[in-house]
């Protein structure tokens, strides 16, 4: 019976007492570990080693998420802890805001444009007498822009965004400092029909602010709160994750726009209890999420909010991070640069302002008799191939302004009969979608998709898109399988996988005509194989930026984990350019650094960094001053010289 090296008692079966077996396989009283927990000890007591999965510590003084700051015309008396508390105190967006949630505008109506549906064959035509077991097929959906006819910018959907912002101990000066700086910058950037929350949490969640619209009073007061946040210990995700359900699902007024939550963190979460039955198996990181945020039917018209998650730092539980984020479809960015958490926020908030299509569903059906679907390639978006193969879908996810979707499908196609002339037509493909903008649901039908049948079919050359599409899902599975190598400690396996990867890649026919996307593709292989060469640097930074990656792929939408890629970005007032493109046209060069990026992302990107530079050059100014001041001789009238 081996003794309980915190309190020496001894631990065995038939104790009566709950055991907690830790990582690094030593046992203690659940109950005398807890409260080493609870006092801010992380590491083994035996061993010291570092444990990244914590025992469950339920707070000594349980209250609900309060209002730390209100407008100062509706100040009320605090709200007794007993008392359930209710976020219907959400400001009003304009005089038919809640109204119109359920009363879109008539079907076919749309501001700016319609979705533009293509399909491409893998090869143009297949012979007359053969036939085909795996016959890919791309559909590539394309948002419209943010221009109406004429030029002028179409209108865009509001947004009710919360931020769920980490203040544990850890965030102390300069991150906290950095995430001020983010925050204010998104405060400045959201309309006055957008609306706003700030949640906070460390021990306890708190509502810092209500969901208000970004009027210059609703930015004033923001602004105020994110002044007024202070480091505090413990870092309690899921209730932050809580309160902000509590947010979006107690409003009072549904505008019908987008919805959104922004969640940061630099820690783990030491309130939650994750572990698996007799603590085997990873954690249940699904703990964390409240159902709220559980993936709905959008062909009910029933939408959730997204949570994108940010991981700040080398110390945060990325798969926590990712996990939450893939499982209410938001995305999940590692910034390991403190200097970039703004740009982070931007690239994120910047696609949110540009939402266009909500609810897409792609329908695909089969033309010819014979023609039957296999299988469809979709990512994390979900999709369904009906038993006997004849038709498909796919719920492709929200849509930012000109923001791409490509799925693969694969065919079986049937030897041509006599009766079925020089071409097989395979599929019609419709895309039926809501306006996120106008209110009103579109339907979009592309061109049939069609091969020819000649007699011989010879030397015929693959499809550009199809093989690229090809090249992009065959290096995210990769990256998923070295991950997987590297979770069990086979990192050389996982630096091979790379790097076979990589050399696939290179050798393609799309990187070898210069496509920006593989070439973004071949430089993030590169860099993750430099992260999952060993245990330290896997813990450190691999874990994370391959998760990032894989939430990129897999999504197929921008990250800000690529801004860290190693290639040199410059912004400027035409746009974004990077020194691994050379003198290539611009749209190349952007590509080729930041992989799925639209002009909106893009446009808010430059308009961050140049805030961080003005920023970064008023204070080197302030401080020239102060220096000046304390260095100069005091200046003595002339009259005293006399």
């Amino acid at each position: 019976m081996n003794p309980c090296a915190i309190c020496l008692g001894g631990i065995g079966a038939g104790g009566g007492q709950a055991i907690f077996t830790a990582e690094c396989s030593h046992t203690f009283h659940f109950h005398c570990i807890s409260a080493s927990v609870a006092h801010g000890h992380q590491l083994c007591p035996l061993c010291n080693a570092h444990w990244r999965e914590l025992p469950f510590v339920r707070p000594a003084d349980p209250m609900p998420p309060v209002d730390l700051v209100q407008p100062p015309q509706h100040r009320r008396l605090p709200t007794q802890p007993a008392d359930p508390v209710v976020f219907d105190d959400d400001e009003q967006v304009g005089p038919a805001a809640g109204a119109s949630a359920d009363s879109p505008r008539p079907a076919g109506a749309s501001s700016n444009g319609a979705v533009v549906v293509k399909t491409y064959t893998d090869y143009s035509a297949v012979a007359r007498d053969s036939s085909r077991d795996n016959f890919g097929v791309l559909v590539h959906l394309k948002a419209p822009g943010t221009e109406a006819a004429g030029g002028a910018p179409a209108p865009r959907a509001p947004l009710d965004l919360v931020t769920v912002l980490d203040v544990s101990s850890s965030m102390h000066g300069r991150k906290l400092a950095l995430l001020k700086q983010a925050m204010r910058f998104v405060i400045d950037i959201l309309g006055p029909d957008d609306r706003l929350c700030i949640v906070s949490f460390s021990s306890r969640a708190r509502r810092v602010t209500r969901l208000a619209r970004m009027s210059d009073a609703g930015k004033a007061l923001c602004a105020r709160a994110v002044e007024s946040l202070t480091a505090r210990p413990g870092t309690n995700i899921a209730e932050g994750l809580r309160t902000a359900a509590k947010v979006l699902d107690e409003r009072r007024y549904r505008n019908g726009g987008v919805s959104s939550v922004v969640l940061l963190s630099d820690g783990q979460d030491n309130y939650t209890s994750m572990r698996q039955a007799f603590g085997r198996g990873s954690p249940n990181y699904a703990a964390l999420i409240p159902p709220y945020f559980a993936r709905t039917d959008t062909t009910a018209g029933d939408r959730t909010a997204p949570i994108h998650t940010f991981g700040f730092g080398s110390d945060h539980d990325a798969s926590a991070m990712h996990v939450v984020a893939e499982a209410s479809g938001g995305t999940f960015s590692f910034i390991e640069n403190e200097a970039v958490i703004q740009d982070a926020f931007a690239q994120c908030v910047g696609g949110l302002l540009s939402v266009v299509v909500q609810e897409p569903r792609v329908e695909v059906a089969c033309v010819h008799p014979g023609v039957r679907v296999g299988s469809v390639l979709s990512g994390l978006y979900q999709s369904r191939v009906d038993e006997d193969g004849r038709a498909a879908s796919i719920l492709a996810g929200e849509l930012y302004a000109d923001e791409e979707r490509r799925f693969l499908l694969f065919l079986v196609v049937p030897r041509a009969e006599e009766t079925d002339g020089d071409a097989t037509t395979l599929l019609k493909v419709t895309c039926a979608y809501r306006d996120a903008a106008a209110g009103g649901y579109i339907n979009v039908t592309a061109e049939d998709t069609v091969v020819a049948r000649p007699e011989h079919a010879a030397d015929l050359a693959r499809s550009v898109e199809v093989e690229r599409e090809l090249v992009r899902v065959e290096a995210t599975e990769d990256i998923a399988a070295a991950r997987a190598a590297a979770e069990r400690g086979a990192h050389q396996e996982a630096v091979e996988i790379l790097e076979n990867r990589r050399r696939a890649v290179a050798q393609s026919e799309a990187a070898r005509g210069g496509d920006a996307m593989i070439a973004a593709l071949e430089i993030e292989l590169r860099d993750m194989r430099r992260r999952v060469s060993s245990r330290q640097s896997y813990a450190r930074s691999g874990r994370a930026c391959m998760l990032a990656g894989m939430s990129a792929h897999m999504q197929q939408r921008g990250s800000s984990s690529q801004l860290q890629l190693p290639s040199v970005i410059g912004f400027h007032a035409g746009g974004v350019t990077t020194s691994m493109a050379g003198a290539n046209q611009v749209s190349q060069q952007v590509a080729a650094t930041l992989p799925y990026a639209t002009p909106a992302t893009l446009a808010m990107l430059l308009r961050s960094r140049k805030a961080r530079e003005a920023a970064a050059e008023s204070g080197q100014q302030q401080h020239k001053v102060q220096e000046g001041a304390e260095g100069s001789e005091p200046k003595v009238p002339e009259e005293l010289n006399q």
